[in-house]
């Protein structure tokens, strides 16, 4: 019962992430060459306002990459030890898994404060598009809880010895 809600969450979360970072890299890589092309072609035609989307989509892709990096179990974590004593990669490796839940919990604590604050203040936006700046603030806490989810998939693919839920490697 449980591997089949994660999976559902699973799916859902992979769709989310794919399609997201799919589409803010492409708005990215649109405005940055349609900028480029404009200042090549033209003397004195640019956007203004494509170094501030670049800026925002590297952020955004940077959170949501923490989240695809604990499904492809490409975080940090200590290695060389569990190669030297293979008795401790367990115990090392829910360690590991223990500090992403506390480091996802600290990032959906400050990241709902840090957004509150930016909802409240009228005048926090950004500089060139004037998008109210809790909408980037906001990734925070939901990166946390992506996060949150995914690590507890892999600590349950961890303890039930299934991997295939979200591709992980053992």
């Amino acid at each position: 019962m449980l591997t089949k809600t994660f999976r559902a969450i699973d799916r859902v979360m992979l769709q989310i992430e794919d399609w997201s970072l799919f589409i803010a890299v492409c708005v990215a890589l649109f405005t940055a060459m349609a900028n480029v092309i404009l200042r090549k072609a033209t003397n004195d035609m640019n956007l203004y306002w494509s170094d501030e989307v670049v800026r925002k989509v590297i952020y955004f892709s940077t959170y949501i990459g923490c989240v695809a990096a604990v499904r492809s179990r490409s975080l940090i974590r200590i290695d060389a030890l569990p190669q030297m004593l293979p008795i401790l990669k367990k115990p090392l490796n829910f360690f590991s898994h223990c500090m992403v839940l506390v480091f996802s919990g600290v990032m959906i604590y400050l990241g709902t404060k840090m957004t509150l604050m930016q909802y409240q203040d009228q005048y926090a936006q950004s500089a060139t598009l004037q998008i109210p700046e809790y909408f980037f603030y906001a990734v925070l806490p939901v990166m946390g809880c992506m996060m949150f989810l995914r690590t507890l998939i892999v600590i349950w693919e961890d303890w039930t010895g299934t991997a295939e839920i979200t591709g992980g490697n053992k």
